[in-house]
């Protein structure tokens, strides 16, 4: 039998289109690249991803069945409004998923992934330094991840993501009052912490930073953010 490669072919990629779509809109509710209340439109959206509005529509779907998105009569959705109640239920359950993830994380992760956590610590600050909040919010999300992934539990990462998808558009919030100042954002983020007990190999100690920073930008959201008094 011929060798494949040899006609320079490249593999084909056999994700289906939705899944591609539905994965992009998840990556963007995670990052905070979509803000509390905005409407989206499949067409819209459709138009921006390059593709029908089939898939939009799919995705769509599951995101609503999944609490990220909210109808509207018009066939279009919204990005919710949540309560800041639900915001500080939502955080509780993300310092124990995330809490737990960590620690995990930490007695899994080796030389190549520490590396890529490193990197990814690095162009965090380098974020919050150069005053870019959307660059700022992916690399928190690419930060974050690139622990949790190492868990080694699939359904805990499953469940973090789908908190993340509710919460992702109030991180946004995290540059309120700092507005002329972002860098002063690090105040209140603890991911050098959070390498450094990685490094160490300090399971605990790695749990308790990553606690730390979610819970005092959870606490700063809540006290420069708006949030409705009933809507859930």
């Amino acid at each position: 039998m011929a060798d494949r490669t040899q006609f320079g072919l490249s593999a084909i990629d056999s994700v289906p289109l939705h899944e591609k779509v539905y994965l992009e809109l998840v990556r963007a509710l995670m990052s905070g690249q979509f803000t509390p209340g905005q409407k989206l439109t499949s067409r819209k959206l459709a138009k921006e991803l390059g593709t029908s509005d089939m898939p939009v529509r799919s995705a769509f779907m599951r995101l609503q069945a999944l609490r990220a998105l909210s109808p509207m009569p018009n066939g279009s959705v919204e990005v919710p409004v949540i309560s800041a109640e639900r915001f500080s239920q939502l955080t509780a359950v993300r310092t124990t998923l995330e809490g737990s993830a960590t620690e995990l994380a930490t007695k899994r992760i080796n030389g190549n992934n520490l590396r890529t956590i490193r990197r990814h610590s690095t162009e965090l600050t380098l974020a919050a330094r150069e005053g870019d909040i959307d660059d700022y919010l992916r690399k928190n999300y690419a930060f974050k991840f690139s622990i949790y992934r190492h868990c080694g539990n699939e359904q805990m990462i499953f469940l973090i993501e789908t908190v993340w998808m509710q919460v992702g558009p109030f991180l946004r919030n995290l540059a309120m009052g700092f507005e002329d100042d972002l860098s002063s954002i690090l105040d209140i983020d603890y991911h050098e912490e959070v390498v450094a007990a990685i490094e160490a190999q300090d399971a605990a100690r790695a749990r308790a930073a990553i606690v730390r920073d979610i819970d005092e930008g959870a606490a700063h959201i809540l006290r420069q953010a708006k949030f409705p008094d009933s809507r859930s």
